[in-house]
């Protein structure tokens, strides 16, 4: 038998939360009118996240255990600094993503959740990905497509009203 993997092991936990959030769709109260029921979208969400998580448990068995043990390694220059510095560079993505979003949330009451949404995605793929000109256009393509797509999915297919914010709100 094949020994259990670190993504083997969290797979199978992700299968296990999914379970439990499904299960408590069923506690959720109904109301009189004849509406979908307000278990539905949790339950869509929660099969596809488990669907997603039996592949990743698939792909995790079928790799098999690292030869080496690749979560401990430093992907810049500077492996196994130590030190501030060392934690600094090890979880600097992490870190720009909850610096970017904190700042997508104080100026959302300004930018909405169009621009503010379309700016942070743009500026977190820069971030992570780089700021070459190739790879501008591909971020802005894809913030447009994501954000502008679910932004026009909540706005006008479910009738879900987002932050306008001061620019949309002028006019």
């Amino acid at each position: 038998m094949a020994r259990l993997t670190r993504d083997a092991i969290i797979a199978i936990v992700l299968l296990l939360v999914c379970g439990t959030l499904y299960w408590a769709t069923f506690d959720i109260r109904e109301p009189n009118y004849g509406q979908l029921k307000p278990s539905t979208w949790p339950r869509v969400v929660l099969t596809a996240l488990a669907f997603l998580s039996v592949l990743y448990l698939i792909q995790s068995i079928r790799k098999g255990p690292a030869l080496k043990d690749e979560y401990d390694t430093y992907d810049s220059g500077t492996a196994n600094q130590p030190g501030f510095m060392g934690w600094l560079v090890h979880w600097r993505n992490p870190i720009w993503c909850f610096v970017l979003f904190f700042l997508y949330l104080v100026t959302l009451p300004y930018l909405g959740s169009l621009i503010g949404g379309l700016a942070f995605v743009f500026t977190l793929m820069g971030v992570l990905g780089g700021w070459r000109p190739r790879t501008l256009a591909v971020h802005a393509a894809v913030a447009l497509i994501t954000v502008g797509g679910m932004w026009t999915i909540f706005t006008y297919g479910l009738g879900v009203i987002l932050p306008p914010g001061e620019i949309f709100s002028v006019m």
